[in-house]
């Protein structure tokens, strides 16, 4: 459900402590761990459908983020990891646990309530677009190239196919569709942010997503009470859905891909955004009974083509 960018992540970092661990105790190939992360992000749209089914979507999002902060936290305290240090550091940590974290996590949530887990995770696939487009608008560093601005092009006329343009968007619930979107939008600012007044500060990748996510928990616990009531009752499925989705698609999943990063490189770690889609779309037709048309999957393809070309480097 997210990106190698998706976090405060030191490349650097994790690459030198990825760097420290002997060969032999890395007992998964990388190409396993990258179907296995794969399969956690295309599944999350599914298990936030099912928690949103007797939990407001607040209450979702506070779940996921403790159970995935509980993971870090023991993680840390596996490896002795420290916490980062110094006001400022935290003051940005908060600005991109609300961005990259308790934002989109609180919007997708939101989204599902009315348009199908397919959809949200095809609109989660846009957030390189938004950022390209973001490099357009900001003059980043990252220069755009005639390859990638047609593949800003492509990507959002693959979203016009999914939303069935041409039909007038009949059908389509455009607040949850917006949502989604706006979800997708709220990344790639999150990872401008970060990059720029997070990086280089020293803390290995470990501890900063792990205070970031402590953060983005807090966030929630203080927002939460206001805006929901206390269940009725705990259902057991949703509760587990939720479970999951914490530990597991945020937790788990942030491990994994720093073991990719640091041993394959973000860029091909990235590629892991591809799979999101095809695989969100196959668990909500198949568990879900989502109804799919041609447009759905036609217009993933597009979008991820022009993802795909976004991310293009010049030799």
């Amino acid at each position: 459900m997210t990106t190698p960018a998706d976090t405060a992540i030191d490349t650097s970092a994790a690459r030198t402590s990825a760097a420290a661990v002997p060969r032999a105790r890395r007992t998964l190939d990388w190409r396993v761990r990258f179907g296995a992360l794969s399969l956690i992000w295309g599944f999350s749209f599914l298990l936030i459908k099912v928690g949103t089914h007797n939990y407001a979507p607040f209450q979702v999002t506070l779940g996921r983020l403790v159970f995935g902060t509980t993971v870090l936290a023991a993680a840390m305290t596996v490896k002795r990891e420290r916490l980062p240090r110094g006001a400022r550091t935290w003051a940005h940590l908060t600005v991109a646990a609300f961005l990259v974290n308790a934002l989109p996590f609180s919007l997708f949530a939101y989204s599902e309530l009315t348009i199908p887990s397919t959809l949200a995770g095809i609109c989660n696939a846009t957030s390189p677009l938004w950022g390209m487009a973001l490099s357009l608008v900001a003059l980043s560093e990252d220069r755009p190239t005639r390859v990638r601005v047609a593949g800003l092009g492509l990507g959002f006329l693959g979203v016009l196919t999914v939303l069935g343009a041409w039909q007038g968007f009949d059908g389509l619930d455009a607040r949850g569709t917006a949502l989604a979107l706006l979800a997708s939008l709220s990344y790639p600012i999150g990872w401008i942010y970060v990059r720029r007044t997070l990086a280089g500060t020293g803390a290995s990748a470990l501890s900063m997503t792990g205070a970031q996510l402590g953060v983005a928990s807090l966030q929630l616990a203080v927002v939460t009470p206001v805006f929901t009531s206390v269940p009725d009752r705990f259902s057991l499925l949703p509760l587990l859905a939720i479970a999951a989705l914490g530990a597991l698609g945020t937790g788990l999943a942030l491990l994994i891909q720093y073991g990719l990063v640091a041993e394959v490189g973000p860029t091909t770690a990235q590629m892991v955004t591809y799979f999101i889609p095809v695989i969100a779309t196959g668990a909500g037709v198949a568990l879900l009974g989502e109804p799919l048309s041609w447009s759905t999957p036609v217009g993933a393809v597009i979008v991820l083509a022009g993802a795909a070309l976004t991310q293009a480097r010049t030799r």
